[in-house]
């Protein structure tokens, strides 16, 4: 088989949703937008779901209604985006409910679906989505009217612990929703791990849920392993792959692995990577390509059957700083060609 397998621990999964559960006193969601983070939105839900998350975010009304066929009509469903022009069929064929965004969306989902739940996402400095304090005052009187669901803003720098704009939202955020008697929601892992201040009635974890900083705690969710294609011998001045990036200083052996940035193993990867055989590191060489990777295994002394880019010894975040990035876009990149296997579910 040339397909690489992408293992997803749905146990691990569900250990990272109950350790943060367990560091609050309130309700803890979970996010599943981008398919679960590239991990298959229905698995995840389901087995958090078994766990007892009961509100779950995604970020598209269509993503809302996949998930609603995966999980039945027990738990509630909310949807970042708001209530889009074209979306009111399925948020309310699936019983979503729409996170209003401005004035417009406020408008529309009253005149559309005048007696369907919604919540109001509010804007505490990250200039991103949510109604602004002036937009808010004029909306507030009319939206508290129809009962929201749920009130909630953003952070925009939590994963920072000591930065100031977490300070700064949070007394924005109390500001413009104290005293209201809505439930609210303020914190994503990052919040959610800032402390008791930021918890409010409902956090909605998502990166730490799947193994990610800046939950160091983590357990890690998946492993992907490539499988080698061919293995070759080079003598020293000989090079390997496109514009000649990489030359052989002594006799080296070199794999091929199929996986390359058509499946999300960014190009930036490129020499800068491990990968690895059980516990030795093998230098990636020459440039990661569309479909491959070449490898350095001269010093396995054998040919092995696959090699792995993601597991025990580098995680998503130590690929991430590899391709000079975050580990969100690694899950989420990771490409539909490999075969995916759950287990714990």
């Amino acid at each position: 088989m040339s397909t690489g397998a992408l293992s997803i621990d749905l146990d691990a999964l569900a250990a990272n949703w109950r350790a943060l559960d367990a560091m609050t006193a309130c309700e803890t969601g979970a996010v599943v937008k981008a398919n679960g983070y590239g991990l298959g939105a229905g698995r995840v839900a389901r087995r958090l779901a078994k766990e007892g998350a009961r509100r779950f975010f995604v970020a598209q009304a269509e993503e809302g209604a996949a998930l609603r066929k995966a999980l039945g009509a027990t738990v509630e469903i909310f949807v970042f985006s708001g209530h889009m022009d074209g979306d009111t069929k399925l948020i309310d064929e699936a019983r979503l409910v729409p996170m209003l965004n401005s004035i417009e969306q406020l408008a529309r989902h009253f005149e559309a679906l005048p007696d369907h739940p919604f919540g109001i996402q509010l804007d505490t400095g990250m200039n991103r989505l949510g109604m602004e304090w002036a937009d808010w005052s004029e909306a507030a009187p009319i939206a508290l009217e129809r009962n929201p669901a749920w009130l909630m803003s953003h952070l925009a720098c939590a994963d920072e612990a000591d930065h100031p704009m977490n300070g700064y939202q949070l007394d924005i955020f109390r500001q413009m929703t104290d005293g209201l008697g809505v439930p609210r929601s303020f914190s994503a892992t990052g919040g959610l791990l800032l402390g008791s201040d930021y918890h409010f009635e409902l956090t909605r974890p998502g990166i730490g849920l799947y193994g990610g900083h800046p939950y160091s705690e983590a357990r890690p969710v998946v492993r992907l392993d490539l499988p080698v294609v061919q293995c070759r011998d080079l003598a020293p001045g000989e090079v390997v792959g496109y514009g000649n990036s990489w030359q052989a200083e002594r006799p080296s052996r070199i794999a091929t692995v199929s996986g390359g940035y058509a499946d999300g193993l960014l190009r930036s990867l490129s020499g800068k990577a491990p990968l690895w055989h059980d516990e030795q590191a093998c230098p990636a060489v020459g440039r990661v390509s569309m479909d491959l990777i070449t490898v350095d295994i001269t010093d396995l002394g054998e040919d092995p059957p696959y090699l792995t880019i993601l597991g025990p010894h580098q995680g998503v975040d130590r690929l991430a700083e590899c391709a000079g990035t975050i580990g969100y876009e690694i899950l989420t990149s990771l490409g539909d060609r490999y075969l995916r296997l759950a287990s714990g579910s």
